[in-house]
């Protein structure tokens, strides 16, 4: 939830030698907070992070592909 996703995209790009990022997310999240059922929607969010991070140049992931795997 909130920047797991975010942090996974820069925790692996630390990582020596990897070519290749393959990320597997929910479509969906559910989660209680103060007694309500909340949903977030955790794949549409990081396409959208990964989108940005590639579009903007600032900060260059060194893999040679991605895969964001939703289910």
């Amino acid at each position: 939830m909130s920047n797991a996703a975010y942090r996974d995209i820069i925790r692996t790009s630390l990582l020596l030698d990897a070519d290749y990022f393959v990320l597997m997310m929910p479509i969906e999240y559910r989660y209680q907070s103060s007694g309500r059922v909340l949903m977030t929607e955790a794949f549409a969010k990081t396409r959208d992070q990964l989108s940005a991070i590639y579009a903007s140049r600032r900060l260059r992931l060194p893999f040679a592909a991605v895969l964001l795997i939703g289910y």
